[in-house]
């Protein structure tokens, strides 16, 4: 995420957070939110709609309306339908990630990016997770997973400032940098 789109979207997601503390709904709000950026990840086509600035405001209004007016709360549909008339829309990526390390935060939760070589199973997740929670010191680990194969093999973890790299690329990289290659 590039610094201005950032500055963008830090105070939309600030102010869905505030209104979560108002109506006392952050949990309901931060399920919302994870719905809305499944859709979005699982879709590629919403997501070029939604950003495609020759596209009217009331297209996308009805668009968002009809794909996620029962699937989450009428706050949450408020919310994302002033993003259309702000034209904030395209960036909705961006304030969904930012409130949700602001709501994560707020709940005393770390998320942990993992890249890793091959899709990790559920055991292994919950090893890292534990794991992470004894370096962290944090209550409570997310993991946010994503598969590169171009690591060869090994894994990738970015919590906090801190970063693990265990990958056979990087180890690859280092050798070759090493001998001058």
């Amino acid at each position: 995420m590039s610094i201005v789109v950032s500055k963008v979207a830090e105070p939309y997601a600030e102010a869905l957070l505030s209104l979560t503390q108002v109506n006392n709904n952050l949990k309901e709000t931060t399920n919302d939110i994870n719905i809305v950026s499944q859709f979005l990840t699982n879709s590629s086509d919403l997501k070029k709609f939604l950003a495609n600035p020759l596209i009217t405001r009331e297209a996308k209004k009805n668009i968002v309306k009809d794909i996620l007016g029962e699937q989450v709360d009428a706050n949450t549909l408020k919310f994302l339908l002033l993003l259309v008339d702000r034209n904030r829309i395209a960036i909705v990526d961006e304030i969904i990630q930012k409130f949700l390390e602001l709501s994560y935060k707020q709940e005393s939760i770390e998320v942990a990016k993992v890249i890793s070589s091959i899709q990790l199973s559920a055991q292994q997740q919950q090893t890292l997770a534990e794991k992470l929670k004894k370096i962290t010191g944090a209550k409570q680990i997310k993991l946010a997973l994503k598969v590169d194969p171009k690591l060869i093999a090994g894994f990738q973890i970015e919590i906090g400032s801190k970063f693990i790299d265990t990958s056979i690329r990087s180890q690859l990289f280092k050798i070759g940098n090493a001998l001058g290659v």
